[in-house]
């Protein structure tokens, strides 16, 4: 008979910023502050490059693109320590860890995607002026950013399924 560890685990402690009570608000009010300031210049810079004609080119398309991917990503994090934080609460499920660390990957992901993309974008415009809205049409844009969303969520699903 082999003999093994069948020891489940329900879910995970997180230790957090300080135990003193104290404290407490203040890191609330803190995080929640930064939390708010990022979701708003996200949806401002979302809002200008959509209802500005002028700002409709591959560059500012990606800059649409890695701000809404900002928006997920804080908002996959962020709001499960305000409520931690609140409720003096410091566990996390093991789903729930799996979850927040999937999408965490995928947005984390997609920054570098984006970011990439965006200086490729730079390198057409400098190097090839005269062949740049020839090369970087509407149509490659599109189909370089649902690429990048593929390849992330393929990726970050291989590594949570190797993680159960």
């Amino acid at each position: 008979m082999e003999s093994a560890n069948h020891t489940g685990i329900a879910e995970f402690v997180l230790l957090g910023l300080s135990d003193d009570p104290q404290l407490q608000p203040l890191f609330f009010g803190l995080f929640l502050c930064m939390y708010l300031v990022t979701l708003l210049g996200n949806l401002l810079i979302i809002l200008a490059v959509s209802f500005d004609s002028h700002l409709h080119s591959p560059m500012y398309f990606f800059l649409c693109n890695l701000s809404f991917v900002e928006l997920c990503l804080t908002s996959a994090t962020i709001p499960k320590m305000l409520v931690n934080i609140q409720a003096q609460r410091k566990d996390i499920s093991y789903r729930g860890c799996l979850t927040q660390v999937y999408f965490l990957m995928i947005f984390a992901g997609m920054d570098n995607f984006l970011l990439t993309l965006m200086a490729c974008d730079r390198f057409v415009a400098i190097c090839q002026p005269l062949n740049y809205t020839v090369i970087m049409n509407p149509r490659l844009c599109v189909l370089l950013v649902l690429l990048s969303w593929l390849i992330m969520f393929l990726v970050s699903l291989r590594h949570i399924l190797l993680l159960k």
